[in-house]
């Protein structure tokens, strides 16, 4: 019963003044339909080493990427956002799960409804948006960024987060959905599920709890293909499932090094992770922030505090972005705060460690009707999903992306970049 309380309550049927209306435009109705799962902290090697025969057969009857290196950081906000758009955080603007803005006068948080739902904090457009702005009706249960307007557009169907609603039921909805009549039918859908990334974090990656989480999404696959197949639509459908990171063990032997203790970090905001910290500035000031770097790096073994320009090429930390004038950087396992925490031991498993650490990498697998069977690609970025995203709903790609639009070309019947100016990918 709670659940359908809860469904009455969240789920919105409005949409964008600029997006369908609800209603999908007579000249795209014989488009396909395309749902996005992301399976929160769900490692790449997971699939291998665990009890997972739907993902097995989805992967069997699709394509599966070697792995997916996620972006810096490695955090869950960040990343389902580059998945969703094809941007670094420096382009799309949501740097971290908190932080401030560039002008230091707002602050960004997952915790938080408020700016959740605003949607100036989101730049780049999202596939959701991309197809509600060509009259596709979009729909989401759960994603990041789909609970706020963006460039104006919303979803016509959506949901603010909420923990209480169980797997099986997010994905009966996502088959109420597709089995709509085919003018308010959504092509476009988001499914989220949370279970391995709260497991891995509470117990540890490989601890009997995370591995039943595994095995219990599994079965929400198995649902979810089940219902698809009794659909009429059934052979127009897609599936893209995919993480935003993996998952690593925490080191309990050796103590979080306290940065706070070694360097004066009066006046500044500091957000805390873990595995990393991050060092906002009121005002720039280069002489402090260098003898703050040396101040930490002077007493840590295990990781190591960079200036923003310091930050390795691949991070794409770019000086306008907004991020962070220092990252503290822990090595993978250790932990890094600027104060004591008082929970810090209680979590045996986490991210956010370097994107370069295999343990912090992904999946990503696709299945559906112009799609090979059982493929095997290289690893990608998750920048690099967007494109073939776009592709599989036939629509052009009108802004600049960083993912690779040949990096997954050929999957298809068509080029995956056929809509991609090459002045149009930034470097």
């Amino acid at each position: 019963m709670r659940y359908w309380i809860c469904l009455l309550l969240l789920i919105s049927g409005t949409a964008g003044a600029a997006g369908s209306g609800g209603i999908n435009a007579p000249d795209q109705r014989d488009k396909p339909y395309l749902v996005l799962i992301s399976i929160d902290g769900f490692r790449w090697d997971y699939q291998d080493a665990y009890d997972t025969p739907t993902m097995d057969r989805i992967a069997a009857n699709g394509v599966r990427a070697a792995r997916m290196i996620p972006v810096f950081p490695t955090l869950t906000f960040p990343n389902h956002y580059s998945i969703a758009t094809g941007l670094y955080p420096a382009h799309h603007g949501l740097i971290g799960n908190r932080f401030p803005s560039k002008d230091r006068s707002a602050f960004y948080s997952s915790r938080d409804s408020e700016s959740v739902q605003d949607g100036s904090w989101y730049g780049g457009e999202p596939i959701w948006v991309a197809a509600e702005r060509h009259g596709l009706v979009s729909a989401a249960f759960f994603f990041v960024g789909t609970e706020a307007p963006i460039d104006g557009i919303s979803l016509t169907y959506w949901n603010v987060f909420d923990y209480d609603v169980s797997g099986f039921d997010r994905v009966d909805k996502v088959i109420d959905w597709l089995s709509m009549p085919d003018d308010t039918r959504p092509h476009m859908i988001t499914l989220y599920f949370e279970d391995v990334d709260v497991a891995s974090h509470k117990f540890g990656p490989g601890s009997p709890q995370s591995i039943e989480s595994i095995e219990r999404v599994d079965t929400y696959l198995d649902r979810l293909l089940s219902g698809i197949e009794k659909l009429a639509v059934a052979d127009d459908v897609y599936l893209v499932i995919v993480s935003d990171h993996g998952q690593a063990r925490r080191k309990t032997d050796v103590e979080p090094f306290v940065f706070g203790t070694v360097a004066n970090l009066d006046g500044l905001r500091i957000v805390d992770h873990g595995a990393a910290a991050f060092i906002y500035f009121p005002e720039p000031d280069p002489e402090r922030a260098i003898a703050i770097c040396k101040a930490i790096n002077a007493r840590w073994d295990h990781g190591s505090a960079m200036l923003r320009e310091e930050l390795p090429e691949s991070w794409k930390a770019l000086d306008n972005s907004g991020i962070a004038e220092i990252v503290v950087q822990a090595d993978p396992g250790y932990l890094a705060y600027s104060r004591p925490q008082r929970s810090a031991g209680t979590s045996l498993g986490d991210h956010g460690w370097a994107r370069e650490f295999e343990d912090m990498h992904g999946i990503f697998l696709a299945s559906g009707p112009r799609l090979p069977k059982g493929k095997r690609v290289p690893a990608i970025e998750a920048v690099d999903v967007y494109p073939l995203m776009m592709a599989i709903l036939g629509l052009p790609i009108t802004t600049p992306i960083d993912g690779d639009p040949t990096r997954l070309s050929g999957l298809l019947e068509w080029r995956v970049d056929s809509n991609v100016p090459s002045d149009q990918v930034p470097n």
